[in-house]
């Protein structure tokens, strides 16, 4: 009987990827090298871009309007099975670390044993965290603080050009600037040192685990150390391609903003008020926290291969959605736009001897698809049907001719309550937006959806096999 395989899953939460990486030259030279040994999904998708909505698809194989979690707020209950609870009925060691914000509750409800907290949480008010910085001798992390993009009237306090202490209840706040105290008091480092102390147990037990390490970052707060910063000089990071959007061929939601200095009354403020050298230098720091967050990553990747466990072990690293910094008009974070920055994520998968290596999959996947392929793996399944669909048969014979041909995508707003709902296929993007204009982008022409062909009578016909075939889908699938 062929051995299971141990699971290694790592997310990184809110990664500006789409539109970011390829022009500004992100590094992330241990995510590459993983996409190297098995698949890189270049055109995955999350189900919705939002923490809590998109966190339980991840785990539930279920899409929104199905798992019922609909803001980053609510507390929806779990009337449905997820993959941590099967994975340890199927006698796998379940080990969890990081951030849940997945809705109501904590991993350790579904039998996962680790580090963590409810809700969206701080990882440095944990007291694990503080055992780590006595152990190391480490000092409590503070910043120096660049730029403050909080709406105006919600952390205030936190003044630009002074020292910040990172201890507040929640470690979600708008700004930028940098970790004045070691790379190794950011949360991702610590994450990583639990989670390579975690694989050593692991290999000593010799059971089949999962082992989930879920980072804060490189969500905001952008605070990498100088180090990470310098790789990226903003007089490099040029003006992003719709940053200077008018908005005109675009819905109402475009308008929603509450950035501090971008936005008036909770409308975007256009043309964009703040200069672009002070995007340059936030987003110079978002991007030295997604490569400090892969090194951190890589740890443990390289762990798992010093340890003899590799060869044995798929692993998943992705993240639960996008970044909209800069995008169209000059926005910061995300809401109930439905662009590409905010819906793509990435995604690379390592499976020795079950996937190929080196492959560049134009795949259209949604991490609705990660539960089920974590299962099969596992040679278990939900007890019922989901939405998501296992990857792994992307490479059984005749698997790319039953996969998806077009990727759905929801959402139930933010701040801004909205209905949405997407269809993409590999070239054209169709987007329903409830009560307001529709929209529908050739991706391969305009990757920065600047031209809303919806608009165009020559595309009439186009949109309206778009709006047939997402209608289709909604009553097959009771979306």
């Amino acid at each position: 009987m062929e051995k299971r395989p141990n699971i290694l899953l790592l997310v990184n939460d809110h990664q500006a990827c789409y539109g970011h990486e390829e022009r500004y030259g992100i590094k992330r030279p241990y995510y590459k090298r993983l996409a190297q040994q098995g698949v890189d999904f270049e055109r995955a998708y999350c189900s919705t871009p939002l923490c809590c909505p998109s966190r339980r698809t991840m785990v539930s194989g279920l899409y929104t309007c199905h798992h019922g979690q609909f803001s980053g707020q609510s507390n929806a209950g779990y009337p449905y099975e997820t993959y941590l609870e099967k994975l340890k009925e199927a006698g796998y060691q379940v080990g969890y670390l990081g951030k849940w914000h997945t809705g109501k509750g904590t991993p350790g409800d579904f039998g996962a044993e680790g580090i963590f907290c409810e809700g969206y949480g701080n990882p440095y008010r944990l007291e694990a965290y503080r055992k780590y910085l006595e152990k190391f001798g480490l000092p409590f992390p503070k910043a120096r603080i660049e730029h403050n993009w909080c709406t105006p009237g919600w952390i205030d306090d936190i003044a630009e050009g002074e020292e910040y202490i990172l201890d507040r209840p929640t470690m979600n706040e708008c700004i930028s600037g940098i970790l004045t105290t070691p790379k190794e008091t950011h949360e991702a480092f610590w994450l990583a040192y639990e989670a390579c102390r975690k694989l050593e147990e692991y290999r000593e037990s010799g059971e089949p685990f999962c082992l989930q390490v879920e980072f804060w970052g490189p969500h905001q707060p952008y605070l990498p150390t100088r180090e990470y910063a310098d790789l990226y000089p903003p007089e490099e990071i040029g003006e992003y391609p719709s940053y200077g959007d008018n908005l005109s061929q675009k819905p109402d939601i475009y308008h929603f903003e509450g950035g501090r200095n971008i936005s008036q009354d909770y409308r975007i403020i256009l043309p964009n008020d703040v200069p672009w050298s002070t995007w340059a230098e936030t987003m110079s720091r978002c991007y030295g926290q997604i490569t400090l967050t892969d090194e951190a990553g890589g740890q443990i990747l390289e762990k798992l291969e010093e340890l003899g466990l590799a060869e044995n072990t798929l692993v998943i690293w992705t993240a639960d959605h996008g970044d909209g910094l800069a995008c169209h008009g000059g926005h910061f974070d995300k809401d109930a736009y439905m662009t590409e920055e905010v819906l793509r994520i990435p995604f690379a998968m390592r499976y020795d001897g079950h996937i190929p290596a080196g492959e560049k999959s134009q795949a259209l996947i949604s991490n609705a698809d990660l539960a089920p392929t974590l299962l099969a793996a596992a040679g278990t399944a939900f007890s019922g049907p989901v939405d998501g669909k296992n990857l792994l048969t992307l490479w059984e014979k005749g698997g790319d001719a039953d996969w998806r041909q077009e990727n759905y995508a929801e959402t139930f707003g933010h701040h801004l309550a909205h209905r949405g709902r997407v269809l993409t296929d590999i070239q054209y993007k169709y987007v329903w937006n409830q009560g307001q204009m529709e929209e529908l982008y050739d991706l391969e022409n305009d990757p920065y959806e600047m031209k809303n062909l919806a608009l165009l009578p020559e595309y009439a016909e186009i949109l309206e096999r778009k709006r047939m075939k997402l209608e289709e889908l909604i009553r097959r699938e009771h979306l």
